[in-house]
């Protein structure tokens, strides 16, 4: 059987009629104006990125497709592990997306692996492809990978050099020879999630964690859950109080996962992403010298909420890349599905709800690629509205292509459902979307109250 040349409803692409055709016959400078190649949408973006930018796109697809997609549903259907251990399929991928530079990309060489070519962009620009594109080949590797430049981010963000030289590059290094040392973030306290993550709720919460000032550095006690990451990090960059002292005292410290009384309790056996542990940690009076303090004593809060506006629209990405995997899913099946004696593909509705979809989508990238452009200092306001709008919207597309599938939804060899429990997490961490919009508020406060003399939006 011949392959269709158009779909019901619309002309072909050949006819005497289409645009397309039309365009290509109109004189020289007419064509200048209104033709456009016939590329995919795909290849259209990222002709637009700048010529670094298009590379790490190109690099991050080919990576995802080649070593990603293939093990998403064998690690997803994997038996929980105990804590501290790893499933081999994701320590090679660790090992590899070490050695190809995916581990190490926020500083140039001879620091780290990010081309001299993007190095002039915002850090967080030349994240955004990465995070898209792993997102859309799975979303528990994607955070394998990425929760690592979380935990680096306190040591980037502090502005000291010998930070960097004595503890990124280390582990960049280490990374790049196939060495995976991975970092986590702790902040999030079982009695307190959005209380980490909120002024308001800070201000009353007495910090789980706290560090006590001895000869030489500090010890720390407590615990810390949800750590993205946290069961297989050989470092960790973890806030915490000092001893008597409020939230105002935060400071963030550098702790070893080899430091006497540092202990992994647990993992979470979670819903979506799960690829990716969420581990408990315990500090059982770790001691860290005064060396590894990061940032400055009490500096831990405003260290940790510029970490979270630099990390924002890199999550938001990731609800990009979860709409554009639905997207595709549904369109193939659509376009592999018949109802009767038509391909899904050529019912109107289902055509107008691809079309929202994918115009939903590229509405979803554009609001991130704009934010991430001008981010060499993001603002709370802008990294708060990408994380919350975004990754609701992502839910939306999910569900519409879910509701296209139907019950073949349900079935975990169609990807859409695990889709669905990955794009979840987006919403929760990083601050909750309920907080993020609150986030929002209180960035904006001045212009509310008058302060700044306007209110515009």
């Amino acid at each position: 059987m011949s392959e269709p040349t158009r779909l019901d409803g619309h002309l072909p692409l050949d006819h005497a009629l289409s645009p397309r055709r039309r365009f290509g016959e109109l004189p020289m400078l007419a064509r200048a104006m209104v033709d456009y190649p016939a590329l995919d949408l795909w290849e259209t973006d990222t002709r637009r990125l700048p010529f670094g930018l298009a590379a790490i796109r190109r690099r991050a697809r080919a990576f995802a497709e080649r070593v990603l997609m293939p093990a998403a549903a064998e690690l997803d259907l994997a038996p929980h592990l105990a804590a501290g251990e790893v499933h081999p399929k994701a320590m090679e991928i660790l090992r590899l997306a070490g050695r190809e530079g995916w581990l190490s990309y926020f500083l140039p060489p001879p620091l780290g692996s990010l081309p001299w070519t993007a190095a002039f962009n915002p850090p967080i620009r030349h994240c955004l492809p990465v995070v898209e594109e792993f997102s859309r080949a799975c979303g528990g590797l994607m955070l394998l990978l990425s929760a690592h430049h979380l935990g680096v981010m306190p040591l980037l963000l502090s502005g000291s050099p010998r930070a960097i030289l004595r503890h990124v590059k280390p582990v960049y290094d280490a990374c790049r020879r196939g060495e995976p040392h991975l970092m986590a973030f702790a902040i999030t306290e079982p009695a307190a999630g959005s209380d980490v993550e909120d002024g308001h709720g800070a201000a009353r919460y007495r910090p789980g964690v706290v560090a006590t000032p001895v000869p030489g550095g500090f010890r720390l006690a407590g615990r810390k859950c949800f750590i993205s990451g946290g069961d297989f990090a050989k470092s960790a960059t973890v806030f915490a109080g000092l001893a008597g002292e409020g939230m105002e005292s935060w400071t963030c410290f550098l702790v070893e996962a080899s430091d006497p009384g540092y202990s992994v309790v647990r993992t979470e056996l979670k819903m979506g992403m799960r690829a990716s542990g969420a581990a408990e940690l315990f500090f059982d009076d770790v001691f860290v010298p005064a060396d590894r303090v990061i940032g400055g004593l009490r500096n831990g809060w405003a260290l940790n909420r510029a970490t979270l506006n630099a990390s924002r629209i890199p999550v938001a990405t990731m609800g990009v890349g979860f709409a554009r995997a639905a997207t595709e899913i549904a369109l193939d099946f659509a376009r592999t599905t018949r109802l009767g004696n038509r391909r899904l593909i050529d019912f109107q509705e289902v055509q107008l709800a691809l079309a929202d979809m994918v115009a939903e989508t590229r509405a979803l990238r554009s609001l991130c690629w704009q934010e991430a452009r001008f981010a060499w200092r993001p603002r709370q306001l802008m990294a708060s509205a990408a994380k919350f709008h975004v990754t609701d919207r992502a839910q939306a597309i999910c569900e519409t292509a879910m509701d296209l599938m139907g019950d073949a939804a349900a079935l975990h060899a169609n990807r859409i459902e695990k889709v669905f429990r990955d794009l979840r997490l987006t919403r929760i961490f990083e601050g909750t979307n309920q907080i993020n919009r609150l986030s929002l508020v209180e960035d904006w406060q001045g212009d509310i109250l008058g302060a700044t003399g306007t209110t515009g939006v």
